[in-house]
């Protein structure tokens, strides 16, 4: 079997050596060729660019470039041709590998697209431009597959990597005791997102949140994972002269340690809620933009929730605040139904672990599964069952 794959950044690195293994098994002689990172060339892959060559950020650095990407995707499109592979995935990187896969399917070759661009939340008439790129759809969560089988788009729900990857059962006390914190205390985690903009707008009022609650929930601890050096700066700024800097522990990473260590977490809306829902801690949502950006988001986003646990669970199982709704009384009054009261903590972490086994479904198994479906048949398999 011959694969033509194209990866656009760390993630996609990932995803497409775990599919790469996944892919191996089924089928040992395979070969690979396309754009990857490390990860995909210690698996097999010839790459034709570096993997940066698509981790273009931003809307002046993406015309900057867009010369130089035009140029990569015709000449992937002619190396794809006279490769002729069983196959063409293009991972992620939806901006670059949708057009690809839309100039190769028109010429009859297969292709298939590897996570979802949030097509179901804003511009949904994209899903029009994706059922002419790909032959199939793979998602990591279940509502994604349900918004492309309304829209005629050949899909299949693959699962989450990331559920693969935390364990079903964790162990409370052994993240406490690795972080050095209390092991009878009640404790939040706060996570206020790995943007520069995310710490300046949701800083102060996760601090505040953090000192309100903490008059309420007498020994309450706090711990921050800095998501990077200069988000750890950026806390450490904002924790000089304000008050919570008597009780909060703050972590370089260890976000997921940190979030399976707690009662409940406070967080940025993002992967880190799913990653929350993952390790069945309950927790509240809040985010703050620009008002412009508010204004904009308010008027594109389709969706009811914003949580990727709500989203899910298609009911709202987290609060959401947003702007002028996240003060840090809210927020404080929000956290405090986890904080006091036990019975419904542990009834909320029943519940994401039930939604975390939905996702814990071996993703690059089954993706491995549905593409080599779509190659021997022409067509998915009803339900993947590797």
């Amino acid at each position: 079997m011959r694969i033509y794959l194209v990866a656009g950044e760390l993630s996609g690195d990932i995803l497409g050596a775990g599919l790469m293994q996944a892919v191996k098994r089924r089928h040992p002689d395979a070969e690979f060729r396309g754009i990857g990172g490390p990860r995909m060339l210690a698996e097999g892959m010839q790459s034709l660019y570096p993997l940066e060559t698509l981790s273009v950020m931003g809307l002046v650095e993406v015309l900057k470039h867009l010369p130089g990407l035009i140029k990569v995707r015709r000449h992937l499109r002619r190396d794809a041709l006279a490769w002729q592979p069983d196959v063409m995935i293009g991972i992620d990187a939806p901006d670059f590998n949708l057009g690809l896969e839309r100039q190769l399917r028109a010429t009859g070759m297969r292709t298939v697209h590897y996570v979802s661009p949030s097509v179901w939340a804003w511009r949904q008439g994209r899903v029009k431009t994706i059922a002419r790129s790909v032959d199939a759809m793979l998602t990591f969560l279940p509502f994604e597959a349900a918004f492309y089988a309304r829209h005629q788009v050949p899909v299949a729900f693959v699962g989450h990597p990331l559920a693969d990857e935390l364990p079903l059962v964790n162990d409370r006390q052994a993240a406490r005791t690795a972080l050095g914190l209390s092991s009878t205390a009640p404790l939040l985690a706060v996570l206020p997102g790995s943007r520069g903009n995310e710490i300046r707008f949701l800083g102060p009022t996760f601090l505040d949140s953090a000192v309100w609650l903490r008059e309420r929930v007498p020994g309450l601890q706090v711990v921050i994972p800095a998501a990077s050096p200069a988000r750890r700066q950026e806390l450490e700024v904002l924790l000089a002269t304000h008050p919570a800097r008597e009780f909060v522990h703050l972590r370089d990473g260890e976000s997921r340690q940190a979030m399976t260590a707690s009662d409940a977490v406070l967080l940025a809306s993002g992967t880190a809620a799913l990653e929350a829902m993952l390790c069945h801690r309950p927790m509240v949502v809040a985010y703050k933009m620009a008002a412009a950006t508010h204004w904009l988001a308010k008027r594109m986003v389709k969706t009811e929730w914003i949580s990727l646990p709500n989203l899910i669970a298609q009911e709202t199982l987290v609060p959401e605040l947003v702007q002028e709704d996240a003060s840090c009384e809210a927020i404080g009054e929000a956290l405090l139904t986890w904080l006091g009261d036990e019975t419904h903590r542990q009834a909320t972490e029943t519940r994401f672990a039930a939604l975390h086994a939905t996702l814990q479904r071996g993703a690059s198994e089954r993706a491995a599964e549905a593409i080599d479906s779509l190659v021997v048949y022409g067509r998915l398999p009803e339900e993947p069952t590797a």
